[in-house]
């Protein structure tokens, strides 16, 4: 009898790729998602259309702070593992909006634990942050590092959500995974990323508005490299609890990815710099040699292939016309 494996956030654009790789691997899927406006809902209905006729997979609609219908889903499914990917997501949102931030991506993330230790849940893998590193100058990013000086109420919702699985791991025995993604990237992204942004924006010709001067770096990972590394994670032998990174482990710059896409697009970008926003970070970079070497991680798709392949995407199978707004 196949497993059966939870996933919230399934409708968002990780969520419905880990929702496909699951079921292509002969898992039972039950996918919890509350279909919110932080982007137009009907995008992340479209990212699961093809998954929801599945015998295989059940879409349910709700928020991970309801507490009753988080134990309702528990009691009815028995759940052999959990992937939480659920939250509320980006930097400079959460700054306006912090207590929203903590009632989601923290209290959010201990009715899970919390019903997943009472059901005896074979393994939690709990999707945290690159953003846990704040501004740190120790680089490449190691797991063992400190993250006690988050920039923004998102990396620090992140942060605190980390230590409640180390508890619940310490008090329950449930065994844990945190993964660390880095600036994760491919088909379905949500809109207002940077690199549907500038895609968007560069073909229609308008301008693109970089914060900063463009030499601030980020650690690109594609979708395809990420899943490779969050599913074996789902079945290492000996989880007991461990963080890793799942990152390309090679950063770029602003500039080198604005030049990417319009290599890409055969355009050219109208560039307007702006000031640094509160909570950005000057890099993030993964040091990925603990996944290599537990998990065989092995990021195989660079950037400057990457990017081709979500323009191809983005010209060819775009979800809906509300991608574009």
């Amino acid at each position: 009898m196949s497993q059966t494996v939870l996933v919230t956030g399934a409708a968002g654009f990780i969520g419905s790729h880990v929702g496909e790789r699951l079921l292509d691997l002969g898992y039972q899927v039950v996918g919890l998602d509350n279909f919110d406006d932080s982007y137009e809902p009907q995008i992340k209905r479209d990212n699961i259309q093809h998954l929801t006729s599945n015998e295989h997979y059940t879409l349910i609609e709700g928020d991970i702070r309801d507490r009753t219908l988080l134990h309702g889903l528990f009691t009815k499914y028995t759940f052999d593992n959990v992937i939480h990917l659920a939250a509320k997501a980006g930097v400079r949102p959460s700054i306006i909006q912090p207590q929203l931030y903590e009632e989601v991506n923290v209290q959010g993330t201990i009715n899970l634990l919390e019903e997943s230790r009472l059901t005896s849940v074979e393994r939690f893998i709990f999707t945290s942050s690159s953003s846990v590193y704040g501004n740190s100058t120790r680089v490449p990013f190691k797991e063992d590092q400190q993250i006690a000086t988050p920039m923004s109420p998102y990396a620090a919702s992140k942060a605190t959500a980390e230590l409640y699985c180390y508890t619940y791991h310490h008090l329950y025995e449930l065994p844990m995974v945190i993964i660390r993604p880095f600036n994760i990237y491919g088909p379905r992204q949500r809109p207002g990323m940077a690199i549907p942004l500038f895609t968007r924006k560069l073909n229609s010709g308008e301008e693109i508005q970089l914060f900063g001067d463009g030499s601030a770096t980020r650690d690109h990972t594609h979708i395809n490299d990420f899943l490779d590394g969050l599913l074996t994670a789902l079945t290492y032998e000996g989880c007991q609890f461990d963080i890793f990174n799942l990152g390309n482990s090679r950063p770029i710059s602003l500039d080198y990815l604005v030049q990417l896409i319009e290599e890409s697009l055969g355009k050219k970008a109208k560039i307007k710099h702006l000031p640094v926003q509160p909570g950005d970070v000057p890099v993030t970079f993964a040091d990925i040699s603990k996944a290599q070497t537990i998990l065989g991680y092995q990021p195989k798709i660079a950037i400057e292939q990457g990017i081709p392949l979500f323009i191809e995407w983005y010209r060819n199978s775009q979800p809906s016309e509300s991608y574009i707004y």
